[in-house]
């Protein structure tokens, strides 16, 4: 009750600083009034709009994970992740120097002092999980820059700040770019927190897709399942459960780096523009995929991954994580069908990529490839294989942290390849036959 009395008699007290002093004083004011009231950022009590979409075990596994000086020393080691921003901010001083800018998701603080390098007038870096206290520590440790640096704990749907910024800063990608849905916090807190026409950096985001072939990949994963083969375990038949074993290994999506080889056909891409979407666009991704193949293989899925745009007024910058260009902590993922296509090149491959955000700060992917006709008359005729997937993006497999060598092309005639129908009845077959290959594939990526 004493509280509440004060609470009524602070706001009396600003309505008196209104009559003398005018607005820009009141809206100080009342950003320590509300500062009272939430601590430097701490929660509200009722729930956001990240509590009402957000599972609170997914939320609190992802804070903690956050909270760790390991996993933030993991992407601060991430060179081409933190020397891109560094260049993007430092190449574009016209756009920080003498700026208001808010970091969204500051983990460690290392934008903000970036930002504040670049001559910002001042930094809000809003970070929800226990690292701010590290952030504060390390800022503090920069006193010419962290004057100029105010850390702020809580979520970006729930925290205040005095002002408005005029440019966002944040780095929101997860795997795929949209894993971990921190996509829709950014574009929660420009709508929040920026001018109109204020910049974000990154400004856009693109990911790509391009089908694959991976014999040696499709191999490894399928025989992952060849344990529920076994019709005498301890006495007990396993095989019962094969199909079911043998469905859930190509349910994760693999992150690995690969050989930009392995790609059948020109990749395309789908543009995400962090100025413009909304944050319900962000809730379902609908990609109609349409690839011509350059060679005729097998397909085993649909690779993917991205890059983002810093569109600075002085320079503009790319950060990719396209196979072939130097390894990030994001890698890339592939999404890998239990039933491989047969192409010819020059054959069309459509489909779809659909995605649908869950309650776990992730996504459901359903993946469908098609190919259509070929030959003379191909134009009557419709689709010829279809293959589908669906995979769960918090899930995936982690194969491995370098692409995989392939210092000669593979040799994918029919009679070498293993059919998908044929490994219930074959898996000696594929054990023995394979052993020399894989062997051969071990000691290179080891070497």
């Amino acid at each position: 009750m004493f509280m509440w009395s004060l609470f009524i008699c602070l706001h009396e007290v600003a309505l008196y600083i209104l009559s003398f002093f005018g607005s820009m004083t009141l809206r100080l004011f009342l950003f320590f009034l509300s500062e009272m009231r939430l601590p430097n950022g701490a929660l509200s009590t009722s729930k956001s709009k990240f509590d009402d979409k957000i599972e609170s075990s997914s939320a609190k596994m992802y804070f903690h994970y956050y909270g760790q000086l390991l996993h933030q020393q993991n992407m601060l080691q991430d060179y081409v992740r933190t020397g891109t921003y560094y260049a993007a901010v430092i190449e574009n001083r016209a756009d920080f120097a003498g700026r208001v800018v808010v970091d969204v998701g500051a983990g460690s603080g290392i934008l903000s002092l970036f930002a504040a390098q670049a001559g910002a007038k001042h930094v809000y870096a809003v970070e929800a999980s226990e690292m701010t206290e590290y952030a504060r520590k390390l800022i503090e440790g920069n006193p010419s820059l962290g004057q100029r640096i105010t850390v702020i704990k809580g979520k970006v749907e729930e925290v205040q700040l005095p002002e408005k910024a005029d440019i966002m800063i944040s780095e929101p990608m997860g795997t795929l770019l949209v894993n971990e849905r921190m996509l829709e916090s950014y574009v929660i807190a420009r709508d929040r927190f920026l001018v109109p026409n204020g910049k974000m950096f990154p400004t856009i985001g693109r990911i790509h897709m391009a089908p694959f072939s991976d014999e040696y990949l499709f191999v490894e994963i399928a025989n992952k399942a060849l344990f529920w083969q076994q019709e005498n375990y301890y006495g007990v038949d396993l095989t019962p459960l094969h199909g079911q074993a043998f469905q859930g290994y190509f349910s994760q999506p693999v992150v690995d780096a690969f050989d930009p080889r392995l790609l059948v056909a020109p990749a395309m891409h789908h543009v995400i523009d962090f100025t413009q979407v909304k944050e319900e666009d962000l809730f379902e991704i609908d990609i109609p995929l349409k690839f011509v193949a350059s060679v005729g293989t097998r397909v085993h899925g649909l690779a993917c991954w991205f890059d983002v745009l810093f569109n600075g007024s002085t320079v503009q910058r790319w950060l990719t994580t396209a196979p072939g260009a130097p390894t990030t902590h994001w890698y890339q993922l592939r999404c890998v069908l239990s039933q491989p296509l047969y192409v010819m090149a020059g054959q069309e491959i459509t489909g779809h990529l659909h995605m649908i955000a869950h309650s776990a700060q992730s996504y459901t992917i359903y993946l469908t490839l098609s190919t259509k006709m070929w030959g003379p008359g191909a134009e009557q005729g419709g689709v010829f294989q279809s293959s589908a997937c669906k995979v769960d993006l918090k899930e995936p497999y982690y194969r491995m942290s370098q692409p995989q060598p392939y210092p000669l092309v593979q040799d994918q005639q029919p009679h070498q390849l293993i059919q998908p129908q044929d490994i219930n009845i074959q898996s000696d077959i594929l054990q023995s036959e394979d052993l020399e290959d894989r062997e051969l594939l071990r000691q290179q990526t080891l070497s």
